[in-house]
């Protein structure tokens, strides 16, 4: 918690990073908490399903691309024999095995049939898009596996051919990265799959080589990217939101869904001070800026409500609601005199918006962990320089 007594900035006040917040009056985050469930439901849950033989690099992938072992994603639930379903509140993985050498039935009566299972199961566990991943060093696709992709189809669910652990080389003149011959003839095979010269359907959207390390098992790997670009082009309209959040490659996209509450919070909060807010009823902000936080953190996919302690939350509550800013800004801010407008009202609330979200992102991505949050507020927290930009921003942005 924070300390007692507080070194002092340039201008007098305390510093933004060790306010003292003691004689606050206490917040309730009963609004970050119905706003975070309210987001919750709004979002839903993106279904993915993976299927391919075991050791082909499924768990790889998923760690990978959502930042979650996905023997700890949540629930695992194992709905029969080569399908398990696990889970969590924007992510589902539908695990389905390949086709198992020695069975009596045939490949995609085998998947058919996991897929009527799939689909009598509740509307939020309903698969969006599937990866068939294949190891790169296969010669070709199997029958089996030819005629699982062909079942898919035919239950409309799209398709992406995931070629995994690819090794890649580098070439010494232009840079571009290289895969092996025997590598690029089986692509090319697939692009254009025969039997002795027959034709073969393979009804998949797209082939996406991909790789979860380098050759020598260190790094990011490479294709990631366009594997989550292409699911998310494949994604049901209603659904992309929910894959944006899921996922963990692409950051900006999760920026482009907070910025819009990182705006419309600042618009309520002008609202709410078009008649002046003493600074001591400041407080009157907060449950707008909570709101705010709850959407944003589920964007980022942080369970705060869990990982810190009700009074650790209500405590971080404080620190970035705009009351202890204004306390400390608002008289270096010119015009503002002691009562909070509609503008100084509108810059707090974005500017901590803006701050709050870059917290989350350093969580989101592990640079910063939870448990650290109280100590580490003030080095995210807006400055004085960060609300004046907002005030001159919403200035220029009027006609």
């Amino acid at each position: 918690m924070m300390a007692a007594t507080t070194p002092e900035n340039e201008s007098g006040e305390p510093s933004a990073g060790r306010r003292n917040l003691a004689s606050s009056p206490p917040i309730d985050d009963q609004a970050f908490l119905d706003a975070t469930e309210q987001a919750k439901s709004r979002y839903g849950r993106f279904n993915l399903a993976i299927i391919g033989d075991s050791g082909v690099g499924k768990s790889s992938l998923v760690n990978a691309v959502f930042g979650r072992d996905w023997a700890k994603v949540g629930t695992g639930l194992p709905v029969t024999r080569g399908v398990q379903y696990y889970h969590d509140n924007s992510l589902g993985i539908w695990d389905i095995e390949g086709f198992e050498i020695g069975s009596t039935r045939l490949p995609g009566d085998q998947l058919k049939s996991h897929l009527k299972i799939i689909a009598d199961r509740p509307a939020n566990e309903q698969i969006s898009v599937v990866w068939y991943c294949v190891e790169s060093h296969a010669a070709r696709l199997t029958p089996a596996a030819i005629a699982m992709i062909q079942a898919l189809d035919a239950a409309g669910l799209p398709v992406i051919l995931v070629l995994t652990k690819v090794d890649w080389g580098k070439n010494p003149i232009t840079g571009k990265r290289t895969v092996t011959k025997d590598l690029q003839h089986f692509v090319a095979w697939l692009e254009e799959p025969h039997d002795n010269g027959m034709p073969i359907s393979v009804p998949y959207e797209r082939i996406i080589l991909t790789s979860t390390r380098d050759k020598h098992g260190k790094g990011t790997g490479h294709g990631l990217g366009e594997l989550v670009a292409e699911t998310l082009t494949l994604s049901p309209e209603d659904e992309k939101d929910a894959f944006r959040i899921a996922q963990r490659l692409n950051l900006p996209w999760k920026r482009e869904l907070a910025r819009p509450i990182i705006t419309g919070a600042a618009g309520m909060a002008a609202a709410a001070a078009a008649t002046p807010i003493p600074v001591a009823d400041s407080i009157a902000l907060a449950p707008i800026q909570l709101a705010m936080m709850g959407r944003i953190a589920t964007i980022y996919d942080l369970e705060l409500t869990t990982m810190m302690s009700a009074g650790a939350l209500a405590q971080l509550g404080v620190q970035f609601t705009g009351q202890a800013l204004a306390r400390s800004f608002l008289k270096l801010i010119p015009g503002a005199g002691s009562v909070i407008g509609a503008s100084v009202a509108f810059a707090l609330t974005a500017a901590t918006g803006e701050a709050w979200m870059r917290l989350c992102e350093q969580v989101h991505t592990g640079k910063l962990d939870i448990k650290n949050i109280s100590e580490s507020w003030g080095d995210y927290a807006p400055s004085f320089l960060d609300v004046v930009r907002k005030i001159m921003e919403q200035k220029i942005a009027k006609p």
